[in-house]
């Protein structure tokens, strides 16, 4: 058991690492891309879109030193383990998506009036679009290994991504409509709010379970009642109640009162206990830990 548990886990971070390694080159090309098309191809709009993908790998570095901390095993101190780093990863993207929104909000804001002194090239263009196209590939690719490995801080990295591809493509406009008519060079400002408030939308999913983890919220009333039931039929389990849940990183650590014969010793007791935890183990919603209380089963109780 021991061993398939640290097997799962090293699976975990390297998949965790290989992950935030691919996403953190891709960062760093694309930006070394759109600087470059935006030098070349004269479009202020498009270097300042190199600078906000390169600060994207701040979020990338995040995972990478944070894995090595979250993956610790349980000791003395944090006899739960580390994984609440993990939620505290989740919740800093969290708050660089809305910093991101905001600054986006912003730009589109003091800059409206802006005039563009020198009309880019279709360089920029090919630039923009190569971003937004990698980075909504990016996303998807993240997104499944995150779900793959219950990550919650890749998954929000992948979300980081998306928001990245949506606020390139006010960008992209802006330089179309340039290309095509450069007085509707205005229409990019109104595009970047808007793409603003998804990414809004974005980082509150992404904060919103990340923060009932940090106050202990516990499971949804489903899970609880598929934890009952896996529990109350067990061989030798003759009532189940006082559940308790709550998210420790990915998984659901569990606590709950289970009632047996009064009669039966104390090691027939102990078995019954054992098999409710490797049922919950193995057949629960995402369960990674269990204490079973054992009482004695008084009719009258009922």
């Amino acid at each position: 058991m021991t061993i398939d548990a640290n097997a799962s886990e090293l699976h975990h971070i390297g998949g965790v690492r290989r992950a935030t390694w691919i996403s953190l080159i891709v960062n760093v090309l694309l930006s070394a891309l759109k600087l470059a098309g935006g030098i070349v191809g004269s479009s202020q709009a498009i270097i300042a879109d190199g600078v906000h993908s390169l600060s994207d790998s701040s979020t990338d570095i995040a995972i990478l030193i944070g894995v090595k901390f979250w993956s610790r095993p349980p000791d003395d101190g944090h006899p739960y383990g580390h994984r609440r780093i993990e939620t505290l990863v989740t919740v800093f993207i969290g708050v660089v998506l809305i910093a991101a929104s905001i600054g986006l909000i912003y730009n589109a804001i003091v800059t409206h009036q802006q005039k563009h002194t020198e009309a880019p090239s279709w360089i920029a263009l090919v630039a923009a679009i190569i971003s937004i196209v990698s980075k909504e590939i990016l996303y998807r690719w993240t997104r499944n290994i995150g779900r793959r490995l219950k990550s919650s801080a890749v998954i929000a990295n992948a979300w980081h991504h998306r928001s990245d591809a949506f606020s390139s493509i006010p960008t992209a406009v802006a330089v179309s409509v340039m290309l095509l008519h450069p007085s509707l060079a205005f229409l990019d400002h109104i595009a970047a709010v808007v793409v603003s408030f998804f990414i809004l939308r974005v980082a509150w999913n992404v904060l919103k379970p990340a923060l009932k983890e940090l106050v202990d919220a516990g499971a949804s009333e489903k899970d609880c009642e598929k934890i009952r039931a896996i529990a109350l039929f067990t061989d030798g389990v003759r009532k189940v109640h006082a559940i308790r849940t709550r998210y420790v990183g990915p998984g659901l650590s569990v606590d709950l009162h289970v009632q047996v014969d009064p009669e039966m010793t104390v090691r027939r007791g102990h078995n019954i206990g054992g098999e409710v935890k490797s049922k919950l183990l193995s057949e629960g919603p995402d369960v990674t830990d269990v204490i079973v209380h054992l009482e004695p089963h008084e009719p009258e109780t009922d």
